[in-house]
């Protein structure tokens, strides 16, 4: 049976696991490859001054950096003093244990569980300060200043803008004791540090998509006993039903003004593209064809959308209009190419690709036609751009359950993003956050 098929035969009747998960664990983060030699930093820990932290800025930084693969943080010991202001820095002291960047900083205890946090990068070998800054936070907000001075850092040096101030939502599968399963719709930040359950269900959550602000999830749940579609606000648990048709429900996708979901419905008997105006709920149809046309997903500038149809015989990507017209056929190469989703810049998918060695993750240039395959294991199965299109999020086996890993879009980074027990699945990178 085709792949595609199993993907609508896993809609209609569900998953299941033998997985257990255990419910307050955090992702362990596990690099398998990096750059030859990534950027020599030594993130010097900062200095505090009265009620400790509740988190350490310098460790989050310092950990941010290094699994980035970018980044080659110095070992501590090797640090022949431990200034924490650029009055205190030495240059010579760190161009001797060979490091070209240094972070340092102050966390002062404030009074009323508020923080003021100084931080400062310089380029060793030009003796220069690159950046700088005062923060005044919550001890709630530290380790999203801490990701958000990641960011910078990364993007300083690097000249790509950094991903580590966001979060990825997943599923989790769990066996009860009752042979039940329970299949939990969770959301972290991308360190995988403070996971949140979103929804819990004795039944399959599929498909989570992240809205534009990040405020909301669109998934697939079939806790009334078949696919639907919801939508649900992440401050307070708000959710609606916004597809609930005959038949299948499935793959809902935001476009980019945060107005419409595009999503795959068999209402009219056959799997085809719909557009739904989540304000006012008109729906509109995009495609017609025999052909199983699932997976939607919007261009960042929300003019086409990309989706996968076995229309030619087998799974591929296809191109058309926001409107559904100008259908083309994208991907040629391989006998299975699908879940097609867009970087930022809008020149590259990621996508699942079968080209005679299994099913591996590969980014597809639109401008030359060609995929470059990343991975190299044999059923890797949902793929996501972080939004600066560096890297990609994506589900795979090991060890024998299902687990999270992350590549470079150049293939050059490898990480697997794993819970010490359980079985993962469906990640979905959010969008960029916004305030702090």
């Amino acid at each position: 049976m085709k792949r595609l098929i199993r993907i609508f035969f896993i809609l209609t009747f569900g998953l299941g696991s033998t997985s257990a998960v255990a419910q307050n664990e955090p992702l362990q983060i596990d690099i398998t490859q990096g750059v030859e030699r990534g950027y020599p930093v030594a993130v010097v820990p900062f200095e505090t001054s009265g009620v400790e932290p509740p988190h350490s800025v310098s460790d989050i930084v310092e950990a941010d950096l290094g699994r980035s693969g970018r980044f080659e943080p110095l070992p501590q010991e090797d640090f022949l003093n431990q200034p924490h202001d650029h009055t205190e820095v030495n240059y010579k002291d760190w161009r001797l244990i060979q490091a070209e960047w240094l972070v340092v900083g102050r966390v002062q205890d404030v009074g009323g569980d508020r923080y003021k946090v100084q931080f400062q990068l310089f380029d060793v070998f030009k003796s220069s300060q690159v950046a700088g800054f005062f923060y005044t936070v919550s001890g709630r907000q530290l380790r999203k200043l801490a990701h958000q001075i990641s960011d910078l850092i990364y993007e300083k040096v690097t000249g790509q803008k950094g991903a580590f101030d966001t979060r990825i939502a997943y599923v989790t599968v769990s066996r009860q004791e009752d042979g039940s399963a329970r299949h939990l719709l969770r959301v972290a930040d991308s360190d995988g540090y403070g996971p949140k359950t979103i929804l819990q269900s004795k039944e399959s959550i599929m498909s989570p998509a992240w809205s534009p602000d990040s405020t909301h999830l669109a998934y697939v749940s079939f806790e009334n006993g078949r696919s639907m579609v919801y939508i649900q606000r992440l401050s307070d648990g708000t959710r609606n039903r916004v597809a609930e048709f005959q038949g299948i429900n499935s793959a809902p996708a935001w476009s980019p003004e945060g107005r419409r979901l595009a999503m795959a419905l068999s209402r009219d008997g056959n799997p085809e593209i719909y557009v739904l105006d989540v304000s006012n709920r008109q729906l509109e149809r995009l495609t017609r064809h025999l052909g199983i046309d699932t997976e939607p997903a919007w261009s960042p500038d929300g003019r086409q959308i990309v989706f996968t149809s076995d229309r030619s015989g087998k799974p591929q990507i296809y191109r058309m209009n926001a409107d559904g017209t100008g259908v083309q056929r994208v991907t040629f190469e391989g006998t299975y190419n699908a879940r097609a989703s867009y970087a930022a810049d809008g020149q590259r998918l990621t996508l699942v690709t079968n080209q005679g060695s299994g099913f591996r993750i590969g980014v597809y240039n639109m401008n030359s036609g060609a995929t470059r395959i990343l991975t190299d294991s044999s059923l890797d199965e949902s793929p996501s751009f972080a939004p600066n299109g560096q890297m990609i999020l994506y589900a795979t086996k090991a060890g024998g359950k299902g687990v999270l890993a992350a590549v470079s879009a150049d293939g050059r980074v490898k990480q697997v993003l794993k819970f010490l027990q359980g079985d993962v699945r469906e990640p979905a990178w959010s969008p960029f956050n916004r305030k702090l």
